[in-house]
């Protein structure tokens, strides 16, 4: 799948700008503070109605205007064509429409179009909290299992239920039992989800990693969140005073985690920026690879200020592994002269420049 029209209005410092992009490498050059991240904010409200830059709304939308507006034309893999619309405004109204039909949620957009983030803040993945890392799996899980987003839903309404009674003990005995069930069976499902998926991703992201990078040593292991020994109702019983005494439940799928290590150290606290970033594009791209087989179309990248902590060969390697995915790629520079190069004579490219917020198709790079 790819965006064959795209059309931002009221998004950051960007003009109004409809664009036809190639459904394969966008390069989006100018300088810093052009509006080139702003345009792949863009996409990413089309994708899942949020931004990757704020967790507040009133930034994303232009100086002085109400609300801002993405609008895309997607090419399905089957050949159709799917209508996309995602209006923000500032009073945090939403409104999502596909094919000129309102949408109830946002995972609607997410499953019509998939994206990829790859962004200076993408080191989080590995250095940051466990969240960030179970968004990513869950993510993946969420593409390739159409049934996890139903038990995800009863685990997070088993979970508020039980929160709410260990804070207040509103529950009675048969209520508590029946949502300590409810937990338990939605999490054993959740957890079987992941485990099938992280047993089919491993080897894709270690042959991913290794067209990039010569690492030897890494690791990448699953933990599910509780004892692996025991059932989840077991554990909850087990710590059930704990529990009411913090007010939350501290076992469960709610905890998992994707452990990246070398040696028996994080591997965040042993890398090299550089070396991070290659990993981190090397989790994203087998990602794709999964989703792109489960749901017979692609992923799109966007891809924010590639060259930086790259060395040439390194740009070269990435760029390869992302032309080889076949997917539509949106990629951001600020010298456009460092990415022409490199790519195959039949693969379609599309350079656009971004100059005070107003983006200009430009020629595209010499075969």
């Amino acid at each position: 799948m790819s965006l064959s029209r795209l059309s931002v209005t009221g998004v950051r410092n960007l003009q109004p700008v409809t664009l036809t992009p190639s459904p394969r490498i966008n390069i989006l050059h100018g300088d810093n503070g052009s509006g080139k991240t702003s345009l792949l904010e863009a996409v990413h409200l089309l994708g899942l109605a949020r931004s990757f830059r704020s967790l507040r709304l009133t930034p994303v939308i232009a100086y002085e205007q109400p609300s801002c507006t993405v609008f895309g034309e997607v090419q399905l893999a089957g050949g159709q064509r799917c209508a996309l619309g995602v209006a923000r405004d500032r009073s945090g109204e939403m409104r999502i429409r596909i094919d000129g039909q309102n949408a109830r949620s946002a995972a609607e957009l997410a499953d019509l179009l998939p994206l990829q983030l790859i962004n200076p803040d993408s080191f989080r993945l590995l250095e940051g909290a466990p969240k960030l890392r179970r968004q990513f799996l869950d993510w993946g899980v969420f593409h390739v299992e159409q049934r996890f987003l139903g038990a995800w839903q009863r685990l997070q309404q088993a979970l508020r239920q039980r929160n709410s009674w260990l804070r207040r003990g509103t529950l009675d005995d048969a209520s508590q039992v029946a949502w300590s069930r409810e937990l338990a069976l939605a999490s054993e499902e959740i957890d079987g989800y992941r485990r099938n998926y992280i047993q089919t991703f491993k080897p894709v992201f270690e042959r991913t990693l290794s067209a990039l990078l010569e690492l030897d040593g890494l690791q990448l292991s699953y933990y599910r969140g509780w004892d692996k020994e025991r059932s989840l109702e077991e554990v909850l019983s087990a710590s059930l005073e704990r529990d009411r005494a913090l007010g939350h439940t501290q076992a469960g799928p709610q905890r998992a985690d994707l452990r990246l290590r070398i040696g028996g150290h994080s591997a965040a606290e042993v890398l090299s920026r550089g070396q991070q970033k290659l990993v981190v594009c090397a989790l994203r791209i087998a990602q794709g690879h999964l989703v792109s087989e489960a749901k017979r179309g692609q992923c799109i990248y966007l891809v924010d200020d590639l060259p930086s902590e790259l060395d040439e060969q390194h740009r070269q390697a990435l760029c390869g592994l992302l032309e080889q995915l076949d997917c539509q790629v949106f990629i951001t520079c600020v010298d456009s002269t460092v990415l022409q190069a490199g790519w195959h004579v039949e693969t379609p490219v599309s350079m656009f420049h971004v100059e005070h917020g107003r983006v200009t198709q430009t020629t595209a790079p010499p075969e």
